[in-house]
């Protein structure tokens, strides 16, 4: 059915009204005259940018375009209109009164029936705030990125130092061997051990475990681990210089923990707590003087009998003041060998969350008894790693060794 003139205004108009009502600005420009200007705007434009009907008739969108609109968008603009494409790019634009915007424009080419262009229409909308957010977003990540990079930097550094409290070099000494084996189950460790000469006769040698992981355990376990030297003073915890005494007196192992325990209670440390096994070997009698503060029991193998664990109570330091620690020794014999080792060994668990516990370690210990010291110690670590498949522990793993030899 033909349309009579009526209509056709009355369809022309409703398009115009629907163009002129729009929120989005929206522009049509007629390439066929000089520059491509602009022939139409409407009220969603002067919104948009500030400028009048009145102000654009005529001239080439380009006068939005200022000092910051990157010029590769523009390139890209222009090569679609050269060749009569549509194009959506995001352009930064500026307002009549030089404030800046960000443009979502889309520009489409409209064809008579030869297929020849004969007007660009342009939709442009106000993307600024999600510019704004992409970029505070961009800037937050950017952000991210150098602190964590500061904290991995951190991190290493923190493990380096951690690192230094493990004995770097075991001592050789006459009627001892010494084995240890250490894996931190991240970074930063909570578990430490060592081995310190205290004088010509007596060999300290701990595994100390404190609660939880990261960063706050790990600066933890390194105080307590400066404090642990052999350095004499008269401040020494462990071998101290006392008046009108010409000998350095070697700390007995509770006194060492009850002092750990006077300078690190649990509510100063943000809750955390640290277990110990501490103990003095002397080597001229073979007698191993330790104290447990909370700790697993030390594992003692006999060279021709079974295993046993040996019990030192004692509470946890920092869980309470004024506790008093008792002390346990063990006789040692050429051939014989104790195991120290934190509980990250026997509550290892693996993948269906089965812990490893102190009877296997008992079993691998007793069929590595005819081993190295050091392939015992080894094979142990291995067995809980195996254990517990590819996820590895999820508790640090410590393990301090000594035997007993014939003194040369």
């Amino acid at each position: 059915m033909l349309l009579d003139d009526q209509s056709i205004a009355f369809q022309l108009e409703l398009k115009d009204r629907a163009l002129g009502s729009s929120a989005e600005g929206i522009t049509i420009s007629d390439p066929s005259q000089p520059d491509n200007p602009i022939i139409y705007a409407n009220e969603g434009f002067e919104r948009l940018t500030g400028y009048s009907r009145a102000d654009v008739m005529g001239k080439n969108c380009r006068f939005l375009q200022g000092r910051d609109t990157e010029s590769a968008t523009v390139d890209t603009l222009r090569e679609a209109i050269r060749n009569d494409r549509p194009v959506v790019v995001d352009l930064l634009n500026y307002r009549k009164d030089g404030s800046k915007f960000w443009n979502r424009l889309s520009v489409t080419p409209i064809s008579d029936a030869s297929g020849k262009t004969t007007h660009f229409i342009g939709v442009q909308s106000d993307i600024t705030a999600r510019k704004d957010a992409e970029e505070a977003s961009r800037k937050a990540n950017e952000r991210l990125r150098i602190v964590s990079q500061r904290m991995k930097l951190d991190l290493e550094a923190a493990a380096r130092v951690q690192q230094s409290l493990l004995p770097s070099e075991l001592p050789q000494l006459d009627g001892l061997e010494i084995a240890w084996a250490f894996r931190p189950c991240d970074e930063l460790a909570g578990d430490f051990l060592n081995v310190i000469p205290l004088d010509e006769r007596h060999v300290a040698l701990y595994v100390v475990d404190v609660s939880g992981h990261g960063v706050a355990a790990s600066l933890l376990s390194v105080t307590i681990g400066r404090l642990l030297t052999s350095r004499v003073s008269t401040s020494s915890l462990l071998v101290r210089q006392h008046k009108n005494e010409a000998t350095p007196r070697v700390t007995a192992p509770k006194d060492v923990a009850k002092e750990l325990n006077r300078r690190f209670p649990m509510e100063e440390q943000n809750g955390l707590s640290f277990t110990m096994l501490y103990g003095v070997i002397d080597l001229k009698t073979l007698e191993f003087r330790f104290v447990s503060a909370g700790h697993d029991p030390v594992v003692q193998l006999p060279k021709d009998r079974a295993p046993q664990m040996v019990e030192c109570d004692g509470m946890t330091i920092g869980w309470a003041q004024d506790i008093e620690f008792e002390e346990e020794v063990i006789q040692l014999k050429p051939g014989d060998r104790i195991y120290l080792y934190s509980d990250g060994i026997p509550e290892a668990m693996n993948g269906q969350n089965d812990q490893f516990t102190r009877a296997s370690m008992l079993d691998v210990i007793t069929a590595n008894r005819s081993n190295s010291l050091q392939d015992s110690v080894s094979t142990l670590l291995a067995s809980v790693e195996n254990w517990c498949g590819k996820r590895g522990p999820i508790d640090d793993v410590s393990i301090l060794a000594i035997e007993a030899t014939q003194p040369t």
